[in-house]
């Protein structure tokens, strides 16, 4: 950032994607590891850098990065809740299970 914006960090956009993207493939030892979003959003992010040809400015407004942090922690919020319904769905299927069993038995039991 600083050899970008210069050493003043007011000067400096919350996020520059371009710049971001170029240190997550730098091809140092930590190549492509890009900590704290999901593989589909890293992808998400080269697929949009290589389609922003409207902007002429290489780094991403406030305005946009807030949206997209509030776009990851939806993502994150609906990943959780359909975890929790798929537990939940599971769980009533064993217990579903475990009922028609025991309606089998009565039924064999009541023959």
């Amino acid at each position: 950032m600083r050899k970008r914006y210069g050493d003043d960090p007011s000067t400096h956009p919350d996020f520059d994607q371009d710049l971001w993207m170029e240190v997550g493939s730098s091809g140092g030892p930590d190549k492509n590891q890009v900590y704290g979003l999901s593989n589909t959003t890293i992808e998400n992010l080269r697929a949009a850098r290589s389609v922003s040809t409207v902007e002429s400015s290489q780094s991403v407004s406030s305005t946009q990065t807030k949206g997209f942090l509030a776009l990851q922690q939806h993502m994150v919020h609906l990943t959780k809740k359909y975890e929790q319904q798929l537990a939940n769905y599971e769980q009533n299927t064993a217990h579903m299970a475990h009922l028609t069993k025991k309606y089998e038995q009565l039924l064999a039991n009541y023959e």
